[in-house]
């Protein structure tokens, strides 16, 4: 029994041991990151809520054009004088009394506001569509900026490690010409100097490196962000054909398709709803009516008087006989002609009127603004590509002089401090290529977006 329990405890452990591993195994694509981000980002999950309210204000206004329908019933009680129905005189007595009654109306003509109100819902669920979708292209983009700048910490840490590694036997070979008495101890100080500088430039790398990650995973929503990690990958630099086009053609074609463009242009669509509905209050309004009521009560009656003139006495009648006699109904139209309302109508088509003209300047706004984004987008793309040209060239002319001033230093030629100014710049050069190449991928994402092109193709 024992040998089974420690059998089964150890298929257990090993079970999680194995499900653990997978879990810290698990690298996220971009895609990946994108659809994560789509359906738990707290920013899209708010927007979410902001059309699904969209939706149950159309369904107020589809309510306006319904009738009104409400029941009533009320039972009382009567305590004090009351006329005594046998004498005739006053006297403390109780009372009681049922009321039971149904009204309805509906709205006739009411200056067309119930149907400017519908039109307007409709329109605000398109905006909170617009805004779903707008906050769904502002997650993506920071998405994929945080997805790049992991990689490009990846790659610079490579760097640094690589680095590191050749510095390290470079001080081990230093110290066996120092014991062989060939080059001076201070050589191999200033070799071990290097090694500590460039070990924390290692540990820089290693601490941008967490640091990217965990704001990556954040902006996922993860709790478990401590083992995230994205797939291994190496993004080729590539001449976009977006470069290709006039940054006016890809303006012209953002300001149809950009969302903020789409969404400003339907907030002036719903102001100018408001200001009809605003000015429908000028209107007369024509309603409808019908009311129907019974009541009952619970007092003894007076049915007649016997030979001597003495009063016949009979209690209350049945309570649905009293109902059926008792019913009533009221049927008609009522009409409402606004005359003077402490100019409230006249204000709130004022209010109106300032709001539309607010939303046809924010219209105008961001299309300014859309316009200078875009060619301030595309002369940084521009300007990124020749910086990353200038890099890559750099790049090799100092590969070539760290190669030369480390054949010279090591056949004794130069000396330590020039060979370490070679290797620094030659490392800069190579930390700025990487820089200089996801600036340029990023600012080309940004680019091809407004031209329409999907960041990243997402599920």
């Amino acid at each position: 029994m024992i040998k089974k329990r420690l059998i089964n405890s150890s298929f257990t452990f090993f079970l999680l041991l194995a499900i653990s591993a997978n879990s810290q195994s698990k690298k996220w694509t971009l895609e990946e990151c994108v659809n994560y981000a789509m359906e738990k980002n707290i920013s899209i999950k708010n927007t979410t809520l902001d059309k699904e309210l969209a939706e149950i204000s159309k369904k107020d206004a589809y309510g306006s054009f319904l009738p009104t329908l409400n029941g009533n019933a009320s039972h009382s009680w009567n305590i004090g004088l009351n006329p005594d129905i046998t004498t005739g005189l006053l006297r403390n007595q109780t009372t009681q009394y049922s009321n039971v009654g149904i009204n309805a109306g509906v709205d006739i003509y009411k200056g067309l506001q119930n149907q400017n109100r519908l039109r307007k819902a409709n329109l605000s669920i398109i905006a909170t569509q617009y805004q779903l979708t707008k906050m769904q292209e502002d997650v993506s983009l920071n998405v994929v900026n945080a997805y790049l700048q992991i990689i490009f910490n990846k790659e610079n840490l490579k760097v640094q490690q690589e680095q590191l590694g050749y510095e390290n036997k470079q001080m081990e070979r230093t110290q066996e010409l120092v014991d062989a008495g060939v080059v001076p101890k201070g050589d191999l100080m200033d070799v071990k100097s290097t090694v500590a500088t460039t070990t924390q430039r290692m540990i820089a790398a290693e601490n941008a490196l967490l640091i990217s990650k965990l704001s990556l995973a954040q902006l996922l929503q993860l709790d478990n962000f401590q083992e995230f990690d994205i797939a291994d990958s190496s993004v080729p630099v590539q001449e976009s054909s977006i470069l290709l086009q006039e940054p006016k053609t890809i303006f012209e074609k953002a300001k149809e398709i950009r969302t903020d463009i789409k969404l400003a242009e339907t907030n002036v669509d719903i102001a100018q709803r408001d200001l009809k509905i605003a000015r429908g209050a000028y209107q007369p309004t024509l309603s409808g009516f019908y009311s129907f009521a019974t009541r009952a009560s619970y007092s003894d009656r007076l049915i007649g008087v016997d030979a001597d003139n003495t009063p016949i006495i009979a209690g209350p009648k049945p309570v649905l006989d009293q109902f059926d006699e008792n019913k009533g109904q009221n049927i008609g139209l009522s009409l409402n002609v606004p005359i003077l309302n402490g100019f409230s109508a006249r204000n709130n088509v004022a209010r109106s009127k300032v709001a539309l003209e607010r939303s046809k300047i924010t219209l105008e706004q961001n299309g300014l603004d859309l316009e200078r984004t875009v060619y301030t987008a595309y002369t940084d793309t521009k300007g990124a590509l020749k910086s990353y040209e200038a890099a890559v060239s750099t790049l090799e002319a100092r590969e070539q002089s760290y190669n030369y001033a480390k054949e010279r230093y090591e056949v004794g030629l130069m000396n330590v401090f020039d060979f370490n100014q070679a290797q620094t710049l030659y490392v800069n050069a190579q930390s700025e290529v990487l820089r200089t190449k996801y600036d340029y991928i990023f600012r080309t994402k940004i680019l091809e977006f407004y031209f329409g092109i999907p960041i990243v193709q997402t599920q």
